[in-house]
C-alpha cells in the first residue's frame, strides 16, 4: 500500500505516537489524549517501532518522552481490554499477546542506546507508572500523582511491578501495589521513582535541558555506560568489576576518548569527532 492509499484508520494510528528532533534529541510524544494517552495495541506497536528506529539512528543521543493533553500515561486500554472478553476464550490468548507485547516494548528501553527521560505531567498509572520506572530517567511537575492502581478493579499490577520493584525500595512498591494509593511527585523523588520535580508547566523545558546536557557528552561513552550499567546490576559484586573492568578498558581505547583525557588535561574543550 502506498502512502496515497493509506487508510484513515492506518493514519490514526500513525498519528499516536509523534516525533520530533531537537538537534541531537529526539522527543516522542504520547498522541492519544482523549484516552489519557491509554498503552492500546495500536500505542504498544507504534512505541515498538519508534524505539526500534531509535536503536540504529545515531544521529539521536538522548530521548524525552512524553503525553499530550492532561496527563502522560493511563496505563493499557481498560474498554480493549475487557472487549476481548468476548472471545470463545474469554480473552485468554489477547491477554498473553498484550502484555507480551507490552513487556517487549518495555524492555526495550534500557536496551536503547539512548538514555531515554520521562517527561511526566498529571497521573502515570499503571502501566503509565511502568513506563515512568523503565526510562533511564523521569523528570515530573509538581502536581503529578503516580500509582500502580490495578488493585483497586481486581487486578494486581504484576507487570508494572517489575519496574516499579528496579526502582523503589520493596517495602514502598508492595505498599502502592496493594493499597492503590497515588503517591504524589515529591513522595516519588523521595523513593527514587523519578530524579527531578519541578513547577508545573516547566516539565518540558526541565527534561529537554536534561535531555541535552547527556546528549553533550561522548555519545560512544554514554552508550557504552548505558549497557553496562543494566548489565552490570544483575551480577554479582566480583563478577560486576570483572565486567565493567573490560568495558572501561575498552572505552579508554576509543580515540575520542583519549582526547577527552588530553583535552582535560591541557584545560581545553576537546575536539571530538563522535
Amino acid at each position: 500500500m502506498t502512502a496515497a492509499t493509506t487508510t484513515e484508520a492506518e493514519a490514526a494510528a500513525e498519528d499516536l505516537l509523534l516525533r520530533e528532533d531537537l538537534g541531537p534529541v529526539a522527543r516522542l510524544t504520547l498522541n492519544a489524549p482523549k484516552k489519557i494517552n491509554a498503552l492500546s495495541e495500536a500505542m504498544l506497536a507504534r512505541l515498538q517501532a519508534e524505539f526500534d528506529a531509535l536503536a540504529v539512528d545515531g544521529r539521536v543521543k538522548a530521548v524525552v518522552l512524553r503525553g499530550a493533553g492532561k496527563a502522560f500515561c493511563a496505563g493499557h486500554d481498560l474498554r480493549e481490554m475487557q472487549a476481548a472478553r468476548q472471545a470463545p476464550d474469554g480473552g485468554r490468548a489477547y491477554y498473553n499477546a498484550l502484555f507480551a507485547q507490552c513487556g517487549r516494548m518495555m524492555a526495550s528501553i534500557p536496551r536503547l542506546p539512548q538514555p531515554v527521560i520521562a517527561e511526566v505531567h498529571g497521573v502515570a498509572t499503571a502501566a503509565g507508572c511502568q513506563l515512568v520506572a523503565t526510562c533511564d530517567m523521569a523528570v515530573a511537575a509538581a502536581s503529578t500523582r503516580f500509582g500502580v492502581n490495578g488493585v483497586n478493579i481486581g487486578l494486581f499490577c504484576s507487570t508494572p511491578m517489575v519496574a516499579l520493584t528496579r526502582n523503589v525500595p520493596a517495602k514502598q512498591a508492595f505498599e502502592m501495589l496493594t493499597t492503590g494509593e497515588f503517591v504524589d511527585a515529591a513522595r516519588a523523588r523521595e523513593i527514587g521513582l523519578v530524579n527531578r520535580v519541578v513547577p508545573d508547566g516547566e516539565q518540558s523545558e526541565a527534561a529537554l535541558a536534561l535531555a541535552r546536557t547527556v546528549a553533550a557528552k561522548l555519545g560512544v561513552a554514554v552508550r557504552i555506560g548505558k549497557e553496562a550499567f543494566y548489565a552490570q546490576s544483575g551480577m554479582s559484586l566480583e563478577a560486576a568489576y570483572a565486567y565493567t573492568g573490560r568495558v572501561m578498558a575498552e572505552n579508554m581505547l576509543h580515540r575520542d576518548t583519549a582526547e577527552g583525557v588530553q583535552a582535560f588535561l591541557e584545560k581545553r574543550e576537546p575536539d571530538w569527532k563522535g
